[in-house]
């Protein structure tokens, strides 16, 4: 697959024969369909799946879901699937982050190959099914109210984050007593203003910068910029108008990707026709998109369109979109940078977070960086292990430190003074798992800063602060 070549195509035909030299394509997500909550249908799916993985086992090195799966495989009574309990197909799910990496960069037999595997979206399928049926997990999808939570927390966000703070024993305590929150699990912080107001203001393009008068684009900030990292945001900003970029922030409403995880479709899609038609206008007078995070920009470029397919709105925004380090790179390569950038003391490590890799354009947060001079950048290409929730409850978060242990030792290893990541969470949970192993072993290393990609580049231009540690 190329940049161009998305994965979000209807199946052609199946070739016949092993394996083929198509481009990888995904199947609509049928959620309008009745048939598609069909959980008996979906459990013969999953058993065709599974015993075509089990053959396979490519992907025992990915999430906790293969090896699960293949482990109740090889301890059943015969050694084969037909003798594993379907109940326990629900242990194979759980797991699962929906980080797309099987079908990115492991599975032999997705689309169009005649096997026609899709292993992210038939879990996608099943949890969907599963809530349809009453069995939502309600905690989780509280937790993934963003827009509501940011809202709530706003007047009160010193209060609020005080209270959600890890050095808080009692309450965070109590909140994994009633909510099954993991206490030991650092939760993002809140601010009284959102990215929205402190921007509301355009900043005014530098006249003399090399695209000044050729590109004009909207910041969809992403709930996190919005309410819990603004400096995002304001970086963004800041280096689109020293390129001579005009730029605004617009935030309709979250991408629903915390609603696509826990398998509530319909709310995923009413998002999706609501920000298609916001940003519609703009688009048609010639302004581009750019997401701020990684899994947004996921959802806008390939699983909307997937869910919407007539919606023209929704197609033309999947076109418009860009990731904010994807677009630097091509503005640079349209036109050059603006001058001024500086050497960033100590290196960045750049970990290419799963949903990044999942939209196929390569690693342009390190292309980025990179063009800052005299600076040491360094990529770590595994799963962080947080996949949204996931990394905070306390049912699952051991599973997500245990996969994302190998890709923070990895960071250690390069040993540069900032980490940085296309999915705040995902560098986030890293620095945790970094500043828990260092303070265990306080000689081994110190924890890196945390940061956006856009910040460091800001940085480089002298236009905002270097990150704190631990941010």
């Amino acid at each position: 697959m190329t940049d161009e070549t998305p994965p979000t195509k209807t199946a052609a035909p199946a070739p016949k024969g092993e394996g083929s030299l198509d481009a990888p394509m995904r199947h609509p997500i049928a959620w309008r369909d009745p048939a598609y909550y069909d959980l008996a249908a979906i459990e013969k799916e999953m058993e065709r799946v599974f015993d075509i993985c089990h053959g396979c086992r490519r992907c025992f090195n990915l999430c906790d879901s293969f090896p699960k799966l293949f482990d109740m495989i090889d301890e059943s009574p015969t050694g084969e699937l037909d003798s594993v309990p379907k109940e326990k197909y629900d242990e194979v799910a759980e797991a699962c982050t929906l980080c797309d990496m099987c079908f990115m960069t492991k599975c032999p037999y997705v689309p169009p190959h005649e096997f026609d595997l899709d292993f992210p979206h038939l879990i996608l399928r099943y949890r969907a099914a599963r809530r349809n049926a009453g069995d939502g997990k309600f905690i989780r999808e509280q937790l993934g109210e963003t827009d509501r939570n940011g809202k709530l927390a706003r007047p009160f966000a010193g209060l609020a984050n005080w209270a959600t703070a890890r050095e808080n024993t009692p309450l965070r305590a109590m909140l994994d007593a009633i909510a099954g929150v993991d206490k030991e699990a650092e939760l993002p912080k809140y601010v009284h203003r959102t990215a929205s107001e402190r921007l509301k203001t355009p900043i005014a393009p530098n006249p003399e910068g090399p695209a000044f008068g050729q590109r004009k684009v909207l910041i969809y900030s992403t709930c996190t910029s919005e309410y819990n990292a603004p400096e995002t945001a304001e970086a963004a900003m800041k280096v689109l108008a020293k390129q001579g970029v005009e730029s605004r922030v617009l935030y309709p409403e979250c991408c629903g990707m915390p609603q696509l995880e826990a398998g509530d479709l319909k709310t995923v899609a009413g998002r999706a026709e609501r920000v298609a038609a916001t940003f519609a206008p703009y688009i048609a007078d010639g302004w581009e998109v750019v997401a701020l995070t990684a899994s947004c920009g996921l959802m806008l470029k390939f699983e909307w369109p997937l869910m919407l397919p007539e919606n023209a709105a929704v197609q033309a925004l999947s076109k418009a979109t860009r990731d904010i380090s994807q677009y630097i790179v091509e503005l640079n390569k349209a036109y050059g940078l603006a001058p001024g950038l500086s050497a960033v003391s100590g290196g960045v490590t750049v970990h290419q977070a799963c949903h990044a890799r999942a939209q196929n354009m390569g690693a342009k947060s390190a292309e980025m960086l990179r063009l800052i001079p005299d600076t040491k950048v360094d990529v770590v290409e595994r799963c962080s292990g947080h996949g949204g929730t996931f990394g905070v409850m306390r049912k699952t978060r051991d599973m997500a430190v245990k996969v994302g242990k190998p890709a923070a030792r990895q960071v250690a290893q390069k040993a540069n003074g900032t980490v940085c990541s296309d999915c705040p969470l995902a560098c986030k949970h890293l620095g945790q798992i970094l500043a828990d192993e260092a303070g265990e072993k306080p000689d081994a290393f110190d924890a890196p800063r945390q940061a956006h990609p856009i910040e460091i580049l800001a940085q480089a231009y002298g236009l905002q602060e270097a990150p704190h540690a631990g941010r």
